[in-house]
């Protein structure tokens, strides 16, 4: 295992180590390479049967069963005490840009039915300002009758490029969420105000939602580069707070 590799597992461990409730009744995991880890770490707790595990789409639900726990529907257990989630950036107000993975909606959705959000992922994925390391574009999951008139009307907004993702060598055409849409990346270069520009983007008919997670994040454990864990912590209230305290062990 590389340090890189190896920061990412302990980032993971600690996050659950320190967070998870000793009697939460139901958790959200999330997907992405350092979430395998917190699969991983749960599925190691003496009292792993006591709890319902929900996931945010296919990989998580992977994870779940591939670590003897529990799956659940968030039809069924819609009040979750504690998620887990990667994200492809984290700015320092803990904004996040998430999608990359194409499970969007279903991540939001867990993440806004969790009383806390513990996002795990490697250093990578820190910037001073959203836009500024991740080049590929906010994701936003969209109605496939509606991603033409979406698209010009995310350039109108001032959207550099928008794409289409597309399946790549394993499928002819655009990528298809869990739910049935598809997934625009639209590069808004460096964004100043990820709140503002989401709740421009949901007014968009036919937009699903985003990939831009404001003001729900509670803490984000990185793995570094040296081997070490940094925390960057915040208040969720609205928004996150500008008040963010860096620890590293």
């Amino acid at each position: 295992m590389s340090q890189v590799e190896a920061a990412k597992k302990l980032a993971a461990y600690r996050a659950v180590d320190e967070n998870l409730p000793p009697n939460a009744k139901v958790v959200g995991i999330g997907s992405g390479s350092t979430v395998v880890y917190v699969a991983e770490r749960i599925g190691q707790l003496p009292n792993k049967d006591d709890f319902i595990c929900i996931s945010t789409g296919f990989q998580s639900k992977q994870l779940i069963i591939a670590n003897g726990l529990r799956l659940g529907q968030i039809e069924q257990h819609p009040d979750i005490d504690i998620a887990f989630d990667g994200a492809d950036e984290v700015d320092p107000q803990l904004n996040l840009i998430k999608g990359g993975g194409a499970c969007l909606f279903q991540e939001k959705l867990v993440a806004s039915a969790s009383k806390k959000l513990i996002i795990v992922a490697d250093f990578r994925k820190q910037s001073k300002h959203l836009g500024e390391h991740w080049h590929q574009g906010v994701p936003i999951e969209v109605v496939p009758i509606a991603f033409t008139k979406v698209i010009n009307e995310l350039k109108k907004m001032g959207a550099k490029n928008v794409d289409l993702r597309q399946g790549g060598k394993a499928k002819a055409g655009p990528v298809i969420t869990d739910n049935n849409n598809f997934l625009l990346d639209a590069d808004f270069g460096i964004i100043e105000n990820p709140r503002e520009l989401h709740l421009k983007l949901k007014e968009l008919v036919g937009v699903v939602d985003t990939g831009l997670f404001t003001g729900i994040t509670e803490k984000v454990y990185f793995g570094e580069e040296t081997g070490e864990v940094t925390t960057w912590k915040g208040e969720v209230i609205g928004t996150a707070s500008e008040e963010v305290i860096e620890e590293s062990k």
